[in-house]
């Protein structure tokens, strides 16, 4: 299990996630709608969406796996939430 839980709340681990984001230059949006998130490719542009209702629990879960989406493995993100981002990943990947 990971300890990123014992360091940070939430809120703290959004934030964190979202630095990864905008490190990567993907455009993060949160938005109402019936759906998680996901990243895609919008007129060039990198985009994250993630539902805005969504408890910050989910919410962070799907910034997690968008970012892996798109791909961490060039850029710097502390261990702890890298680690969080894999595992975030893979449970998705058991689901299917």
């Amino acid at each position: 299990m990971l300890f990123w839980c014992i360091i940070m709340n939430y809120t703290t681990l959004i934030q964190e996630l979202e630095t990864v984001a905008e490190q990567l230059g993907v455009r993060l949006r949160y938005e109402k709608g019936d759906f998680e998130g996901g990243f895609c490719v919008l007129r060039d542009q990198k985009l994250l969406v993630v539902n805005k209702r969504l408890p910050d629990a989910r919410k962070a879960s799907s910034v997690a796996v968008g970012l892996s989406q798109y791909g961490i493995d060039e850029t710097f993100v502390k261990p702890t939430l890298r680690q969080y981002i894999e595992d975030e990943a893979a449970k998705l990947l058991k689901k299917r």
